[in-house]
């Protein structure tokens, strides 16, 4: 048994192969005895863009169930924090009923997770397949001219956008250049619960093909530092297309990180994968019940 309100935790630094440089998600496992209320308190605590909580599965196929929250609201999906969740409980000895993949039950159904070669939990990259977008298509005006005045953009250097929300409320949109992206100062007034992701491509040769920024103040985060739900919807939206089918994402470089996300699609399926790492280990007292 262990102690009344002790629970296992992991922080799990998510898409950097260098220490520090991704997006840490803080996990806490075995938490079925948490009530909502301490899962929403000790995500605000933690101040990361997101924290979560592992739990047993309620639907076949599962082979465990997330919750996700972010400092201000919880979430039906996020790409970060299901790669960093999946890293921690095959790291905490969790079994996946299917060799090669991870199943994960979360607001947003059933995930999966494919498991890169060697992967024992600690090495190798994960990949959750792009689940289906809950909007899609274009913007219309006068959400464009509130997007644009957001990002104190002109009209001129919108190239694109869409909606590619697969839960957290994403708008896409397309820039000229990744300088352009990386020179955007957003007017965080306007935002209200807007949720924006920032694409624009570096020239070729480089060694990523675009750089992503992500503007959140609606949940709680500013801008968040690498993000795998969004790098999914622009996947969705651009990969095949506008961008190559497979191709590297930048993210995090006006905030100091070195965040790499690998987004591949094949026929209709978009994975996106990165590198994972613990950076933190150990037990977390919560207050809550003990668990036999």
């Amino acid at each position: 048994m262990r102690a009344v309100g002790s629970y296992r935790f992991s922080q799990v630094d998510v898409f950097s192969d260098a220490p520090l440089l991704g997006n840490p998600v803080a996990v806490v496992h075995d938490a079925d005895d948490l009530s909502e209320e301490q899962m929403a308190a000790f995500a605000r605590w933690t101040n990361l863009s997101e924290t979560t909580f592992l739990l047993r599965p309620t639907v076949a196929g599962a082979d465990y169930r997330l919750r996700i929250f972010t400092p201000g609201a919880e979430l039906p999906f996020a790409g970060h924090p299901t790669l960093g969740s999946a890293h921690a409980w095959l790291e905490a000895g969790g079994v996946a009923a299917a060799p090669g993949r991870v199943v994960q039950e979360c607001g947003a159904g059933l995930v999966v997770v494919h498991r890169g070669a060697g992967d024992d939990g600690g090495g190798g990259r994960l990949a959750f397949e792009a689940p289906p977008l809950l909007r899609s298509g274009p913007v219309s005006a006068d959400d464009l001219a509130r997007v644009r005045r957001a990002l104190r953009l002109d009209e001129a250097a919108v190239v694109d956008a869409a909606w590619v929300d697969n839960g957290p409320g994403w708008v896409g949109v397309l820039l000229g250049s990744a300088a352009e992206v990386l020179a955007v100062e957003p007017d965080w007034s306007v935002f209200g619960d807007l949720d924006v992701g920032v694409v624009g491509a570096y020239p070729p040769g480089a060694e990523a093909a675009v750089e992503v920024r992500a503007f959140c103040p609606g949940l709680g985060v500013v801008e968040d530092p690498v993000t795998g739900s969004l790098n999914a919807g622009l996947g969705q939206w651009l990969a095949g297309d506008v961008l190559p089918a497979s191709y590297v994402a930048s993210q995090g470089t006006a905030l100091g990180r070195r965040g790499r996300v690998h987004v591949d699609r094949v026929g209709e399926v978009v994975r996106v994968g990165g590198a994972t790492r613990t950076t933190v280990a150990g037990h977390v007292d919560l207050g809550g019940p003990a668990a036999e």
